[in-house]
């Protein structure tokens, strides 16, 4: 059942999210129009994908509506964090100083980002510096601490609460970082179409997503892109396949139909997954749950609720999962995933797996105990899991 009190007061909220889709679907249209897509783009390659003009399109068209010198969108990368770790790589050699923005990180960037395992950056040589933040963004080193060759920072929240980054704090930051002679790399999973402008816009040097989260629109079903300076981007793709033959080289095979109509619409379907989260953080914040963001905070792709005990957590996860379009008959358990410390539980029961645009829930099996509730393509079905999720735990 609907709440139709809590629709009504957050209707200017609505309007708000609809306003950043009109010019978000607006910039994406005129990027395909102006790029020249065609449908022979569409056709894919296989073998080593030399003279792929789809792919070589898309760049274009990813590129101009992030207003970089030039993107790179690829099947060949498996999630967000494959595509972070081709990127720090890259940019990254031995004796090189990375810091960390506040030291915000998801959970599977931590092994990387170490010195234990024989591929992270540690054992490569890099010295890696979590450096706090300021309220309006600036960076806070440590006294004596050596300036950084690379910053990067995370733009959504992962699995911690603070109040996600809005535009001009991350454009404090990479000012910051620019006066340090240091480069910039965004991590802009969660971030993309959730503002009117992208990081590059703002003085990023680059910035790098997943296809599974917003820019896929619902409908990627694997894949990463990069986008940035052009002679960054050139370094991610060489560390991607191999020096010199990097952005020459990738079968695209089926995947750029669903590539190209995942960006089309992926404005819409991120305000929808906005709206719903909207309705999501005021009706449970109603019910007494600590929530954040709050009602009133930044609109963002990611609810943390506070439930008391693991039991709520695992009930909380299965009404999500009994929602979903895939799997609904099924009941989730925690699980050791790769890369994460804790064991996770995870609602997923979207059309393509791990793709958390479609609407899913996750959280680490530790006290204090937070759920993490995204995506929906369908700000209904989202409102569908609120009132669910309520119900079970009633």
């Amino acid at each position: 059942m609907i709440n139709e009190a809590i629709l009504a007061s957050i209707e200017p909220r609505w309007r708000n999210i609809a306003e950043t889709v009109r010019k978000n679907s607006i910039r994406v249209i005129q990027a395909f129009a102006d790029e020249g897509a065609s449908q022979i783009d569409l056709a894919g390659s296989a073998g080593y994908g030399y003279d792929d003009r789809g792919r070589e399109m898309l760049d274009r068209v990813y590129a101009h509506v992030f207003e970089a010198d030039r993107a790179l969108v690829r099947p060949q990368w498996a999630s967000g964090t494959h595509v972070l770790s081709t990127a720090l790589k890259a940019l990254l050699r031995p004796g090189n100083r990375l810091w960390i923005a506040d030291g915000r990180v998801y959970d599977t960037l931590r092994v990387l980002l170490g010195s234990e395992h024989p591929q992270s950056l540690g054992a490569h040589g890099v010295t890696v510096v979590d450096v706090s933040c300021d309220a309006k963004g600036h960076l806070c080193p440590p006294g004596g601490a050596m300036p950084p060759q690379v910053v990067f920072i995370q733009r959504s929240r992962g699995y911690v609460l603070y109040e996600p980054w809005d535009r001009n704090q991350i454009s404090t930051m990479i000012d910051d970082a620019h006066r340090r002679g240091a480069l910039v790399l965004v991590d802009n999973c969660y971030g993309e179409f959730t503002d009117i402008s992208e990081p590059t816009a703002w003085g990023a040097d680059l910035i790098a997503g997943s296809l599974l989260k917003n820019p896929g629109g619902g409908i990627a079903p694997t894949g990463g892109y990069v986008a940035g300076r052009k002679q960054l981007v050139d370094l991610v793709a060489d560390q991607l396949v191999a020096p010199a033959i990097g952005g020459e080289l990738g079968p695209t095979g089926p995947y750029l139909r669903l590539f190209a109509q995942g960006f089309f619409v992926a404005p819409e379907m991120v305000g929808e997954a906005l709206m719903g989260a909207t309705y999501a953080r005021a009706r449970w914040q109603e019910a007494g749950f600590q929530v954040e963001p709050g009602v009133s905070g930044v609109d963002q792709m990611i609810t943390a609720i506070r439930l008391d005990q693991a039991e709520q957590v695992v009930k909380f996860c299965r009404a999500v999962q009994a929602l979903g379009p895939m799997d609904s008959h099924v009941d989730p358990e925690a699980w050791n995933m790769p890369g994460y410390h804790d064991p996770i539980i995870m609602a997923a029961g979207g059309m393509i797996a791990g793709a958390s645009l479609e609407l899913s829930c996750d959280a680490p099996m530790r006290p204090p105990y937070w759920v993490y509730l995204q995506g929906g393509l369908s700000r209904w079905h989202t409102i569908m899991a609120a009132e669910r999720t309520l119900k079970a735990l009633a």
